[in-house]
């Protein structure tokens, strides 16, 4: 039988690589839309509900009828911390209630949460484990994991599965873009104690099949996972895998001191509050960019789903830059 998936966050980064994905498989596909997004490109055969999270006629549209859902919808950015749960938590909490409803024998639902949720580890090799205690260390983690335990509340009534990715990048990709920006100038402006920090990283299309491993494996069912690369890499190993797509020589670094970034941090606070938009950067985002160690371990999602990110860095370094040329971010 032909099951048919839903895909909330559809329109993002990680949902567009993931729908194109589902589109070369042999099952049908459901998106849920805000009503202002564009559907210019969305794919042919794929279907729309159009509907915000508090609307529950929408939700049950979207939910019912459906086998697994893959909820994406979240945001990254927000003025404090009621802000991102009104973007994080809340969302989620009305697809539950809709789910329980009109939908109690859904096979699985993912949440896409984040290694954010957890916190960074103390140390840079094995990384941080599911069995550890989360420890965020920003309102963005924080209304995460309220997220997270949302979901395993539900885990005894709906089959939930959650994934906390660590950095992401890729074809679409804006945040690493940044990085990638200052490469192919020969310059590289880190936060923090650059020459010890290390960092789990996963190239998005590896992504998209960790989630659907996830989804599909009748072991993963209650559990989370970390989706991630199978080592950690420092910021020599990302110069060194994107030197030969750049071609830079001398490579000028500049790695600003933890005081400096606060009070960056701390200004930019100051002005998102004066303006009512969340900046670039505030206290929380700071203290994000200051840690060493933004690793989480492979091993649990090896073992029970079998899963590999098969991306080497530099290949994944060199296809991210190939598509941001051809659509001329770079």
């Amino acid at each position: 039988m032909i099951e048919t998936i839903l895909i909330t966050g559809s329109t993002g980064f990680i949902g567009t690589r993931l729908l194109h994905s589902l589109d070369a498989e042999h099952v049908r596909i459901r998106v849920f839309l805000r009503p202002e997004s564009p559907r210019s490109d969305m794919l042919k055969g794929v279907s729309a509900v159009r509907g915000r999270f508090d609307d529950q006629e929408a939700l049950r549209q979207a939910v019912q009828g459906v086998d697994r859902i893959i909820h994406l919808a979240g945001i990254t950015k927000a003025a404090d911390e009621a802000g991102f749960d009104e973007g994080n938590v809340m969302p989620l909490r009305h697809l539950l209630a809709a789910v329980q409803k009109h939908n109690p024998g859904l096979k699985r639902l993912v949440l896409v949460s984040s290694l954010a949720a957890a916190g960074p580890a103390g140390e840079g090799c094995h990384g941080v484990r599911e069995s550890d205690d989360p420890r965020p260390v920003s309102a963005y983690g924080r209304s995460k994991l309220r997220a997270e335990r949302l979901a395993l509340d539900a885990a005894g009534s709906l089959p939930v599965t959650i994934v906390r990715p660590p950095a992401v990048y890729g074809p679409g990709d804006r945040d690493v873009l940044q990085v990638f920006q200052m490469l192919a100038r020969s310059v590289l402006i880190s936060a923090g104690r650059s020459e010890r920090q290390r960092f789990s990283m996963i190239y998005v299309d590896d992504l998209v099949r960790g989630i659907m491993a996830a989804a599909r494996s009748e072991r993963a069912s209650g559990h989370t996972y970390y989706i991630t690369s199978a080592q950690s890499w420092s910021w020599d190993d990302v110069i060194s895998a994107a030197r030969p797509v750049f071609g830079f020589g001398r490579l000028h670094r500049i790695s600003l001191p933890k005081p400096l970034v606060h009070m960056i941090g701390a200004a930019g606070g100051i002005a998102g509050a004066i303006t009512g938009k969340p900046p670039l950067i505030n206290r929380d985002k700071a203290n994000e960019l200051v840690q060493d160690y933004w690793v989480c371990s492979p091993e649990k999602a090896s073992r029970d789903l079998g899963f590999t990110a098969g991306t080497s860095l530099e290949e994944g370094i060199a296809k991210t830059v190939e598509w941001y040329r051809k659509k001329g971010w770079m």
